[in-house]
């Protein structure tokens, strides 16, 4: 039986959790300047809003979270800032592992990380390696990860199997298409949670986003706490989930996903 967290809010309906929540992780960088510190700081401040919203989907037993950590429009930084964005990965994966490996948790990885520098890729596959047998929850981790790019990775791998005659073009189907991203067995996204008050999904999760409720907050990142993912799974309980022309709340575009 499901153990709930003492101070969850009651407004929370236990029986109706979005099974896939996705996070644009947005705010580091104000947080450093609105605090007289500097981005790299916001970064590392940025660490507990990460440990923040996976202790609350665990505790809720939510069996799918995606966040973006590090998409390809994020090279454009400062070299010094990207660096340390990827200096602190590898550090929270080496503090971290531990816990993480107690609740059950794996890891996974969507966007060409194997592009990363060396070091940090090392530290990738150590995670992966660590959690690989782990089934109580599945995180998705999106590094060097774009939307757009990975609709035309999809698109240049069927191109190339068709080459070959190995697919027609009236096999292409979305279930196909589904087969082809790069975490294919995970679910549509029921619930896309934005922090810092932007309302923009900056080329996130773009197919799979496409029945999402999409929930915008204005808290940075770094002052992320399990009281906004119940606000936004509320939020996400208030609406009525439209389909196309299905009011009925049935997702016609799921899929069976086991952890």
């Amino acid at each position: 039986m499901r153990k709930l967290p003492a101070d969850l809010d009651p407004r929370v309906d236990v029986d109706r959790l979005p099974r896939h929540i996705a996070v644009i992780m947005d705010g580091n960088g104000r947080w450093a300047k609105r605090h007289g510190k500097k981005t790299t700081e916001g970064h590392e401040a940025g660490t507990e809003g990460v440990r923040e919203v996976l202790k609350g989907c665990r505790e809720l037993e939510i069996p799918c979270l995606s966040l973006y950590a590090f998409s390809t429009e994020n090279w454009s930084r400062p070299e010094e800032e990207v660096n340390s964005l990827f200096q602190l990965m590898s550090k929270y994966i080496r503090r971290e592992i531990d816990e993480i490996k107690k609740y059950g948790i794996r890891v996974l990885f969507m966007g060409e990380w194997r592009e990363l520098p060396p070091t940090a890729v090392k530290d990738l596959e150590y995670c992966l390696e660590q959690t690989q047998d782990n089934r109580d929850m599945t995180v998705v981790v999106g590094l060097n990860y774009g939307g757009r790019q990975e609709i035309l990775r999809c698109a240049r791998m069927m191109a190339e199997k068709a080459q070959k005659g190995e697919l027609l073009p009236e096999e292409i189907t979305e279930s196909l298409f589904n087969q082809y991203l790069y975490v294919p067995e995970f679910p549509d996204v029921d619930l896309l949670i934005r922090t810092s008050g932007e309302q923009r999904v900056s080329n996130f999760m773009l197919w799979q986003l496409s029945y999402a409720e999409m929930v915008f907050l204005p808290v940075l990142w770094p002052d992320f706490r399990r009281k906004h993912l119940w606000e936004a799974i509320i939020h996400y309980q208030q609406r009525e989930r439209r389909f196309g022309s299905r009011l009925d709340g049935a997702d016609p575009h799921s899929s069976e996903f086991n952890i």
